[in-house]
């Protein structure tokens, strides 16, 4: 009960940008997994995408509020890639585009909110 109990505190004590990053994490990590398993793996990575779509409608969703306190700028460009993501998405599962652009901007999500900056 002890360990559920600071799991839970721990848990609450989250930022929400770490809680954004954990969701980006999580759901690029089962991109790349599925797309590495192969072919037979395919209806893992039709979830994975669908997944990585709502969350980048909930945060399309999100930027879109006016009263979202990031910078006018920073949010439109989040609102074009939340577009980009979810056209791109569509071409992937047609099979007329990579996957590697979807990898991409996620990756570039984490870093901006780890707070990283892009390898040179």
């Amino acid at each position: 009960m002890a360990h559920r109990a600071y799991a839970q505190t721990a848990t609450s004590t989250r930022t929400d940008r770490a809680i954004e990053y954990d969701l980006f994490a999580r759901v690029t990590h089962r991109i790349k997994s599925a797309a590495e398993t192969g072919p037979k793996a395919y209806p893992k990575l039709v979830e994975a995408l669908y997944d990585n779509r709502n969350l980048w409608t909930a945060l399309a969703v999100d930027v879109a509020d006016p009263k979202n306190k990031l910078p006018q700028e920073l949010r439109a460009q989040i609102f074009y890639l939340s577009e980009f993501v979810q056209v791109h998405t569509g071409k992937v599962l047609a099979r007329k585009a990579r996957l590697a652009p979807i990898l991409e901007v996620n990756a570039a999500i984490m870093r901006g909110l780890s707070g990283r900056r892009a390898k040179r």
